[in-house]
């Protein structure tokens, strides 16, 4: 009987395979090179970045970047608020105590533009959510800046708007970062994976 068709023995089967085969010390080798490399992709990629870009300084639009920052760093995210033109008064100690809302083209004041022209009727509009707000216990634009803070957003200040605005490094919050550079806060963005421009 032919045993043409007969299965080659365990011996001539495997040897055309296992010649360059790697040895089980370099197979571990190369899982632990694997270990590492996920670990530091983990690593890097585990913390969550976001950027807001803060431009407007009016009453009502300093509480969304301050809000949006310091519940992401509640979350362990790493936060950058950079501050812009007239963003930068969100974080002027003294300016961001007298910030005020815009009546005029706000389409949810109760009121048409003609009347919301009329002097003071921001300073009014402005009391009445300050009124809001305490009544219902929403934290002040001075209690987000400190909680930011303390939760580890990084508050940037603009060093051009500064220097246009004639304000002094001295005029900030303690905390708030000055002398950041539109490059720098670009390479952040870069970095991020949520970008926000307010």
């Amino acid at each position: 009987m032919s045993t043409d068709n007969q299965p080659a023995s365990a011996d001539e089967g495997d040897s055309g395979l296992t010649a360059d085969a790697p040895s089980l010390e370099e197979l571990q080798d190369r899982v632990d090179e694997l270990e590492h490399a996920l670990t530091e992709l983990e690593s890097d990629d585990g913390q969550k970045k976001m950027t807001i870009v803060a431009t407007k300084g009016s009453f009502d639009m300093a509480y969304p970047p301050l809000i949006l920052a310091s519940t992401a760093a509640a979350f362990d995210w790493e936060v950058v608020v950079f501050h812009t033109f007239w963003g930068l008064d969100i974080i002027h100690e003294e300016k961001s105590k007298n910030l005020k809302m815009s009546a005029v083209g706000n389409p949810n004041m109760p009121v048409p533009n003609a009347v919301a022209a009329i002097p003071g009727m921001d300073r009014m509009a402005t009391r009445m959510m300050e009124k809001r707000i305490d009544e219902n216990g929403t934290p002040t634009i001075e209690d987000l800046i400190d909680l930011s803070i303390e939760t580890g957003v990084e508050l940037q200040a603009c060093q051009m708007t500064i220097e246009l605005m004639d304000y002094d490094e001295a005029d900030f919050y303690d905390g708030v970062t000055t002398g950041i550079g539109a490059a720098t806060a670009l390479q952040h963005m870069a970095e991020s994976d949520v970008q926000l421009l307010i």
